[in-house]
């Protein structure tokens, strides 16, 4: 039965194992960017505006607790591949019991302190007085349902770093399928209002954990085990690698929230038409996202047995179908930008906006897809800081300066310049740091 999950990257065909590993993870993507847009447009519809602004503030807020959450699950993909493909059985073992303790603890953590400040973390971010009482209880919701929110991702993370991409697009399928129908529910037929979103989303989340752990179990897809106390060094090298992966995503949430404050300068309808493209943005760079997540698991099976050849040909058909999905994507955009946009908004000035800088963006798709595959490789060496420090230049010393500097000189069109060409001078870093930089030296397991 297991065979039937997980593959062996360390041979095989690379091109069709890409091809075949990295869709399922396209779907689940986009299966939880649709989840998201569910939960708003029920929200929207059903409570009006004063809800769905609680419920992004809170959003806001979870993302941010979670970022180190998603870090540790960066820091497992590399962990557990390697040792995957070092077929090291009790080290493997040993690991994925440490994962569980400390994303349980973290879990427990985040569930009673996040619970009890809420309502001080809502009132410190600005959060209106009217939205205060929304914004508290939706949050403080999540913040009970903490567990399944973590457990429903790592287990995910455990199957693609063994090589199933398959069982967690049905963990998440099962999940967006119930919230679906849960929130009109909840938030209607039991007349909970904002609450019954959070309920739904817990609830749906709740059940897909359940069922991801027993599938798992019942496949003996993955050797968990009862948990204990795990060793100093397995603990010691998950937070060495998933702190400084937590602080990325801290890095690309600051950086957006600066870019935005270029944005807003031009007024509503260029806010309005960039929030709509940002919104077609995270659909479009799903492919390029799952090639990242990808050549990370694929990689790291080779870097842990030393196979550096097969690692530099699985960056090389990363790379292929980079270029190929994101040019492709890149020239639908150009064709259907006007259409696209005006699904999300319809004033004619905010569609006008968001239409030029799409069409615009297209061609440096590609270029930010290259980031995407690069630092994927690199980080399943173990060299988080490295991709880390990549990432703040991106954002940092080259996003966020050029968007301000174009715009200063273009107007808004300058926004869509700076963003492309901080895209393309990036992506020449990457590429520089993955041929010359000293991340084929780490080592992660030299006691094992």
């Amino acid at each position: 039965m297991q065979k039937q999950y997980n593959y062996n990257f360390t041979e095989g065909n690379i091109f069709k194992q890409l091809l075949l590993f990295s869709g399922p993870i396209i779907l689940a993507n986009l299966l939880q960017t649709s989840y998201q847009v569910v939960d708003s447009l029920w929200i929207g519809n059903l409570l009006g505006a004063d809800a769905l602004g609680a419920v992004a503030i809170s959003g806001a807020v979870i993302f941010t607790m979670l970022a180190f959450v998603i870090g540790l699950n960066n820091a497992a993909l590399t962990i557990l591949s390697q040792l995957k493909g070092k077929e090291n059985e009790k080290e493997l073992t040993h690991y994925l019991n440490a994962f569980v303790v400390i994303l349980s603890i973290l879990a427990l953590i985040f569930s009673v302190v996040g619970f009890l400040l809420a309502e001080n973390v809502l009132k410190l971010l600005g959060t209106p007085v009217e939205l205060l009482p929304l914004a508290k209880g939706y949050l403080q919701i999540n913040f009970i349902g903490m567990l399944f929110l973590f457990g429903y991702n790592f287990v995910s993370t455990v199957l693609r770093a063994i090589g199933d991409s398959k069982s967690p697009l049905k963990f998440v399928t099962i999940a967006v399928v119930l919230n679906l129908f849960l929130d009109p529910l909840f938030i209607a037929g039991f007349n909970l209002g904002v609450n019954g979103a959070a309920y739904a989303t817990i609830l749906a989340q709740g059940v897909s954990f359940i069922y991801g752990v027993t599938f798992v179990l019942r496949n003996r897809l993955a050797p968990f085990q009862l948990p204990k106390k795990p060793k100093w060094k397995e603990v010691k090298l998950i937070l060495h690698l998933g702190i400084p992966s937590g602080l990325q995503m801290s890095v690309i949430s600051a950086g957006s929230a600066a870019i935005m404050s270029v944005v807003t300068v031009f007024g509503g309808a260029v806010v309005g038409g960039f929030g709509a493209a940002q919104r077609l943005d995270s659909i479009i760079m799903l492919p390029a996202q799952a090639l990242g997540t990808a050549v990370n698991s694929m990689a790291g099976q080779n870097i842990g047995i030393g196979n550096w050849r097969r690692v530099h040909q699985i960056t090389k058909y990363g790379l292929v179908y980079n270029f190929a999905f994101m040019c492709f994507i890149g020239i639908f955009i150009v064709i259907f930008a006007e259409f696209a946009v005006s699904l999300f908004i319809q004033e004619e000035a905010a569609v006008e906006f968001a239409t030029i800088y799409l069409r615009m963006m297209a061609f440096c798709f590609p270029f930010l897809g290259i980031n995407f595959v690069l630092n994927g490789v690199v980080r399943a060496s173990g060299a988080m800081y490295q991709v880390l420090f990549l990432n703040i230049i991106s954002f940092w010393v080259l996003r966020y300066p050029l968007t301000f500097l174009f715009s200063s000189i273009y107007d808004e069109i300058g926004i869509a310049i700076g963003m492309g060409t901080s895209f393309i001078i990036s992506s020449f870093l990457a590429s520089f740091y993955y041929l010359f930089g000293r991340w084929r030296k780490k080592e992660l397991f030299r006691q094992t």
